[in-house]
């Protein structure tokens, strides 16, 4: 970006947020989140699965030092992006019990940890695939006809952002593990495969009233701790077969989101890039105030995650904000909060 784009582009994401604080109201009506564990606020402690965080060290960081089913040890990106539109609430997961009432005017949370875009990957752990967050969030869109009339609950949706994250479970904890997928479509053909079912998911979405949609791309894959611990022959360096799979994809996700956009005159299609921030962060720590990048700070930090990351788990650091990653798939709150940075200016294009 220009020097020159970027002091204009800065200097106005600063007199937007001067404006919401003098408000005191939010950018945006309301805020909707779809996808996997990168935006699950807790769906999953209401499913039967293994794929749980709603227990210690989980959430160590968050508000009361509380386990919500974040798979953090404190706030997630999304959090963070929930802030910075001037929200003082974050939308609370759909299956909850509290998911009612007034409690859904600032929208809500339909991501599952394990999701992806392709179906099968949801069924191995029992997660809501991105088909059921639409059908939940279709039962959404009817209580809030009940709480607020068609008319304003329509103007809501219209106004509303919703964010889709998804990608990472379908590499990671699928295409790379199943010689079923592998040995069938090379990655350029399961990646066309999960691209056709973004496009299906951004025209459900369109056709049920969403106008402001932002995805992000996928993260550097082969760089996630347990990628390297399971895949890299070299235990200390990111896998790049992977990480290029992750970039040949992004490249197709900005394409495809730049040819939906041009076919829908009233549909704003934001891409999130979250590969680069976190990629920088891994390459060098340092620079933003990273004391370790290949392991995370949960256990051995190799291979935890979910029930694998508990309470007793030996090792577990003492600061997770010197961490890059908290479990072997999930960034820390620290770098949750840098890439929830990186985002800002690129985000105003949704508002």
């Amino acid at each position: 970006m220009p020097l020159s784009n970027f002091v204009f582009t800065t200097f106005l994401l600063v007199l937007v947020l001067n404006i919401t604080i003098v408000n005191a109201q939010p950018l945006v009506p309301a805020l909707f989140l779809f996808g996997d564990s990168a935006s699950d606020a807790g769906n999953n402690n209401y499913l039967k699965t293994l794929v749980k965080a709603n227990f210690p060290p989980y959430g160590r960081d968050f508000i009361n030092h509380e386990p919500t089913g974040r798979f953090c040890n404190g706030k997630l990106a999304t959090d963070f992006t929930t802030e910075n539109l001037g929200f003082t609430t974050y939308p609370l997961p759909y299956l909850s019990k509290k998911a009612n009432g007034k409690n859904l005017l600032n929208g809500s949370n339909f991501a599952s940890a394990g999701s992806g875009y392709y179906e099968e990957t949801s069924e191995l752990t029992n997660a809501l695939p991105l088909s059921k967050q639409l059908q939940l969030y279709k039962d959404y869109q009817n209580k809030l006809v009940v709480l607020v009339g068609k008319v304003n609950a329509t103007s809501t949706i219209n106004g509303s952002i919703h964010l889709l994250s998804a990608g990472s479970s379908d590499f990671v904890q699928n295409y790379y593990i199943n010689p079923l997928l592998y040995k069938k479509y090379t990655t350029d053909q399961f990646s066309d495969i999960l691209i056709q079912s973004y496009i299906k998911f951004v025209l459900a979405l369109y056709k049920m009233g969403a106008r402001k949609i932002g995805v992000t791309t996928l993260p550097p894959i082969g760089c996630l701790p347990a990628s390297i611990t399971l895949f890299s022959e070299d235990s200390n360096k990111c896998v790049e077969k992977m990480n290029s799979a992750a970039v040949s994809f992004n490249y197709k996700l900005n394409w495809t989101s730049q040819s939906l956009q041009k076919k829908f005159s009233d549909l704003n299609i934001v891409v999130l890039d979250i590969y680069t921030p976190l990629l920088d962060m891994i390459k060098k720590p340092q620079d933003k105030g990273f004391f370790e990048a290949r392991k995370a700070c949960c256990g051995s930090g190799l291979i935890e995650t979910s029930y694998l990351c508990n309470a007793k788990s030996p090792g577990t650091c003492a600061n997770a904000s010197e961490y890059v990653f908290w479990d072997a798939f999930h960034p820390s709150e620290a770098a949750n909060k840098v890439i929830s940075d990186d985002l800002l200016v690129s985000g105003l294009n949704l508002i």
